[in-house]
């Protein structure tokens, strides 16, 4: 997702620390690179989560980010998890096949049996739009997808850090519509598939840094939780 400059040098660094780890957190559920691995290998993933969260006022509880994994099995471990499905053939005399998609998918559409896709993926289109973002042409995905949900919340964090409240009543209703749907439904189904790694951790802290994020902005906001 691509964005203007939006940096200036007097910020909010409670609002900008909370724009970074959604930022983290955007990378760390798309197929990791080298780097990632390294980060989580080496520690500097949990120290660099554990040092942000800690300059904001979230009541949070970060769990261990971290893997054993070399690089190749951590990026297989992505693909069991998140990208492959399972088919299997019922009638081979008629070629029938019973397909699943992968145990996490990382759409929000996909934890939203009371809306369509369609729907969904034009009231984001519409979202990014109003503030000038566009999905990279160079990864072209769903509007939907996980990664830019929370890039565009890192976006909101970070211009309130810069501007003010009308970007964290921005981000409040983005929890609400949007991104507190999807982070629930991919922390719920990691809890339930065995094997995760350092990607069930991350499923924790993504429901519980989304939760914390709105609950505190909905008390600020709006005097409720």
């Amino acid at each position: 997702m691509a964005a203007a400059s939006d940096g200036v040098e007097d910020v909010d660094p409670d609002a900008a620390a909370r724009g970074t780890v959604y930022r983290v957190l955007a990378q760390a559920f798309r197929y990791p690179d080298e780097a990632f691995h390294a980060a989580a290998a080496e520690g500097s993933l949990d120290a660099d989560v554990r040092a942000c969260t800690e300059q904001t006022s979230l009541d949070l509880t970060v769990p261990e980010l971290a893997t054993d994994d070399d690089y190749e099995t951590l990026a297989a471990r992505y693909n069991d998890v998140f990208e492959l499905g399972y088919s299997e053939y019922t009638d081979r005399t008629d070629g029938s096949l019973d397909a699943e998609g992968p145990p996490v998918p990382l759409y929000e559409s996909k934890y939203r049996p009371d809306q369509s896709w369609n729907d969904v993926n034009l009231d984001l289109a519409r979202a990014y739009r109003h503030y000038g973002l566009e999905i990279d042409q160079n990864e072209r995905d769903n509007h939907d997808a996980l990664a830019y949900e929370l890039e565009f919340a890192g976006y909101l964090a970070r211009r309130e850090a810069a501007v003010g409240d009308d970007a964290a009543t921005a981000r409040l209703d983005f929890h609400d519509r949007h991104l507190g749907h999807a982070a629930a439904g991919v922390a719920d189904r990691l809890a339930e598939e065995p094997g995760t790694d350092v990607y069930g951790a991350l499923g924790e802290l993504l429901e519980a840094f989304v939760r914390a994020d709105r609950n505190d902005l909905a008390e600020r906001l709006e005097g409720r939780r």
